[in-house]
């Protein structure tokens, strides 16, 4: 299972999605919250596939962390 991190950063439109290993997600919200609250630096993560991306702390706008969820195609009737 997979952890969805979405990456809002200010004055950009189009946010920035992540999946992590479901391991990783504690470790992403200490990184996220130390980041915050230093507003210097960078903030580094590593995805499922090893990609690594950095934001600037300091244009974090929001940060949601939420389980991976079966994406529906088309119509249901449930």
């Amino acid at each position: 299972m997979c952890v969805d991190i979405r990456i809002g950063i200010m004055n950009v439109v189009r946010e920035l999605s992540l999946e992590v290993a479901d391991e990783m997600a504690a470790g992403v919200r200490s990184d996220v919250e130390a980041a915050i609250a230093a507003k210097t630096g960078t903030l580094w993560l590593t995805d499922r596939d090893g990609r690594q991306v950095g934001v600037p702390a300091a244009q974090l706008a929001y940060v949601e962390l939420g389980s991976t969820s079966d994406r529906r195609i088309g119509f249901s009737a449930e």
